[in-house]
């Protein structure tokens, strides 16, 4: 099968690799991506334009952006295609709200397929997975038929029921990790960060171990996941809870943006940009 992926960042390119192991042909567009993004997609085929891209009749086209930018691809997708009068599976595999999704399902209909992936970049088995739903969700699982990611078919919930247990997991995992920055700022801010370290390896000694590996692990990533934590506030809203929290999450997520890529994140990095006044 050939097999267009938009585009092969840090977990879409595992994507598209699980993709080749499973005898896929995979193919990019390359234009405008940066070094790093080409670094990773060297084994994909590339077009010049989505156009070309189009024209070449992919089995199936697969969206990994973020989230901010996941209506716009698949709009620029739905547009290419009318245009070419080609019709052809759409899988919407990025984090965003069910609300969100359902909006690029009206462009798509019956070729659409909700995705949500929970986990790491696929770079082994058992990490991560790639959950799938509404009708031609289960024909898509069978794309991964070898690789890193295992991909699941949901046969509840609905449409978009791959995006709204997306939206519940990073809820928790990362909601959870907005949380712990905040309160290592706050107690940093009050004068007793050291003695709160000294109390949580006493009682709760995972987040006292654990608050160094959280910053460095998500300061990379936190101008990715203040869109995350929007579309899990919109989630939240649409079901008639609460959307503080996670309205809150973005904030945090955004104030760390300026650490996008960076692989020397530290605690007390994280602490200070916190601790910034807003403007």
């Amino acid at each position: 099968m050939h097999l267009a992926l938009l585009h092969p960042g840090a977990m879409g390119s595992t994507v598209g690799q699980s993709l080749v192991d499973a005898g896929h042909i995979v193919s990019w567009l390359p234009e405008g991506r940066s070094a790093v993004t080409q670094a990773r997609a060297v084994q994909f085929q590339s077009f010049a334009t989505l156009s070309d891209l189009i024209n070449a009749k992919p089995d199936g086209i697969i969206s990994v952006c973020p989230p901010a930018a996941a209506l716009a691809t698949a709009q620029m997708v739905a547009n290419a295609l009318a245009e070419a009068e080609f019709k052809t599976i759409y899988v919407d595999a990025n984090a965003v709200a069910p609300i969100t999704a359902a909006t690029s399902a009206e462009w798509f209909g019956e070729h659409y397929v909700d995705g949500g992936i929970i986990g790491p970049p696929a770079l082994q088995a058992g990490t991560t997975r790639l959950y799938l739903s509404g009708p031609r969700a289960a024909e898509v699982a069978r794309w991964f038929s070898a690789g890193a990611i295992q991909a699941i078919a949901l046969s509840e919930g609905g449409l978009t029921a791959a995006s709204a247990l997306k939206m519940a997991y990073a809820a928790q995992t990362k909601g959870s990790s907005a949380l712990l920055m905040l309160v290592n700022a706050m107690a940093e801010q009050a004068g007793v960060h050291d003695a709160l370290q000294a109390e949580w390896a006493l009682s709760q000694p995972d987040l006292q171990r654990g608050s160094e590996r959280t910053a460095a692990r998500i300061g990379p990533a936190a101008w990715r996941f203040a869109g995350e934590m929007e579309e899990i506030a919109a989630t939240c809203t649409a079901l008639g809870l609460s959307a503080d929290f996670h309205h809150g999450a973005a904030a945090i997520y955004a104030s760390l943006a300026d650490l996008k890529g960076r692989s020397d994140v530290t605690l007390a990095e994280v602490i200070e940009m916190l601790a910034r006044p807003t403007v």
